[in-house]
């Protein structure tokens, strides 16, 4: 039975491809992991990026036109403002390429606004968690124009001409501008709910939906890499339940965690109950559990046992467990927002015990 494609759940509306974890489904880095530390020393100011007043060029005036003056810095001013060695910014451009990408003979290579905009991101994403590797890919996803966010008509017509390429450019520039919330809920699903109607009319569209699925969920991992757990904050552990196969809505849930500083344990689709007790007891201690379930037939009782155990904080996310009863503490989230409030608010050290 299709959902409809109006509500605010967390869920693709159709059938989506099976991931099998939190890897990128497609492409596995060419890069080596690189030698310099992948700790990124802690700055001890903001991240944020002051306006430069050093400047590298002049405004050029002409009878008829205005060069604008371009705002330069120096490898040396750009590790001041990132607290980083210097040794570190020109490392990560001959390794990934993310250094000043204009250059003109006979002058000392300098950054500009867009450069400082990617290896500000590089930082951000490194200090999360992220790999090195993994880290600069996301990176180069803010470079080019922000698209009109919700401009569903590109988004559809290039998956109906199966432009993997095109589609894949769309949902990438969407989440690096924009965000995974804002790209889930004003892009992919009304880009869904259209391909749901053509699907209603007898359309087939089935080969649509799933080459718009792979496109998200492999947009979603270059430009929100996976996190590495840092044993800072309380593990959230992301599994569907048993014989449930839609982990794209757990996708979508890892990489808005993730775009908080929130690490993630991605155990995939169709995870048995004593499969998920098993990884629990792997990893001793408290811990956030999402357990996605879209449809009442797969939403069984089996897997809530785990909410006996006080360490355990278990959600129940997606239609699946509407209108059911649950044990006092046990939640249950119909949308993104909420499940992100959720997860933030259980994982906080200073949380007061259930």
């Amino acid at each position: 039975m299709r959902t409809d494609p109006a509500r605010t759940e967390l869920i693709e509306p159709t059938e989506a491809p099976v991931a099998t974890g939190s890897t990128e489904p497609t492409e596995a880095p060419v890069a080596t992991e690189p030698t310099e530390p992948t700790e990124v020393p802690v700055a001890t100011g903001p991240t944020e990026v002051p306006v430069a007043t050093e400047s590298t060029e002049s405004t050029v005036a002409t009878e008829s036109t205005e060069v604008p003056v371009v705002t330069e810095y120096t490898v040396g001013s750009v590790a001041k403002l990132l607290g980083l060695p210097v040794a570190t910014l020109r490392s990560w451009n001959q390794r990934y390429g993310l250094g000043p990408q204009r250059h003109r003979p006979g002058r000392h290579r300098h950054y500009t606004t867009e450069d400082l905009a990617v290896v500000t991101r590089m930082v951000e994403l490194v200090r999360a968690g992220a790999s090195p590797v993994s880290a600069a890919r996301a990176a180069k996803t803010v470079l080019g124009p922000a698209p009109p966010l919700g401009d569903v008509g590109p988004v559809v017509a290039a998956a109906e001409r199966m432009d993997v390429s095109g589609l894949l450019a769309l949902v990438t520039a969407h989440l690096a501008h924009h965000g995974v919330v804002e790209t889930w809920n004003r892009l992919c699903r009304p880009a869904f709910g259209a391909i749901v109607e053509r699907q209603r009319r007898g359309d087939g569209y089935i080969d649509v939906e799933h080459v718009l699925s792979w496109a998200l969920t492999t947009g979603l991992h270059r430009t929100v890499p996976a996190l590495t757990d840092k044993d800072r904050q309380r593990p959230v552990v992301l599994a569907c339940a048993a014989e449930e196969h839609h982990v794209l809505p757990l996708e979508v849930l890892r990489a808005a965690l993730a775009e908080q500083g929130r690490p993630t344990l991605m155990l995939g689709a169709a995870v048995p109950a004593d499969a998920l007790l098993d990884a629990l007891a792997r990893r001793a201690g408290p811990a956030v559990v999402v357990l996605w379930s879209k449809t009442s037939d797969t939403a069984r009782p089996e897997p809530i046992r785990i909410a006996d155990n006080p360490a355990i904080d278990l959600v129940l996310a997606g239609p699946g467990w509407a209108g059911k009863e649950f044990a006092h503490g046990i939640r249950h989230v119909d949308s993104l927002e909420a499940a992100v409030a959720a997860v933030d608010e259980l994982s906080r050290d200073d949380r007061p015990p259930r």
